[in-house]
């Protein structure tokens, strides 16, 4: 189980990463043309960091994209390192989720909330090694 919903979740964490940054980067595009200010900033500067913005997102996202591919190749679960990266992005996922529902609607929110359920079922999974044999005894605890 842990398999498949790593490989789904490390597939839907890679293509969200490219969305991301394209889209960052169009809408760093469209500040740069506008030649407007906000607040007194200059819209070059407001651009750049949109851009800037989206490149960190989606550099974060490919990790953690890479990372539950992985996870999925090898059949294990996370490391500490790869864990705490891995609840960072179910986290980032869940309050994107919150305010993607006033912004864009259910639809969005239906699905970031798949792609953090893959995110907690790959975490929470339990290794297929771990598990006692069909119909054999546990064995006896070490002393």
């Amino acid at each position: 189980m842990r398999r498949t919903a790593a490989a789904v979740a490390g597939a839907a964490l890679l293509v969200e990463a490219v969305g991301l940054a394209v889209v960052h980067f169009i809408l760093g595009s469209v500040v740069d043309r506008q030649d407007m200010s906000l607040a007194g900033l200059d819209s070059g500067v407001m651009s750049g960091s949109t851009r800037v913005a989206g490149m960190a997102i989606g550099l974060y996202l490919l990790c953690c994209g890479a990372l539950s591919l992985l996870l999925a190749v090898r059949d294990r679960a996370p490391g500490r390192a790869g864990r705490i990266l891995l609840v960072s992005c179910a986290v980032l996922h869940a309050v994107l989720a919150t305010v993607a529902v006033g912004l864009v609607g259910w639809a969005a929110f239906a699905g970031l909330m798949v792609v953090f359920g893959l995110i907690v079922l790959t975490l929470t999974a339990e290794d297929a090694a771990v598990r006692p044999a069909e119909g054999g005894a546990e064995p006896a605890p070490a002393a």
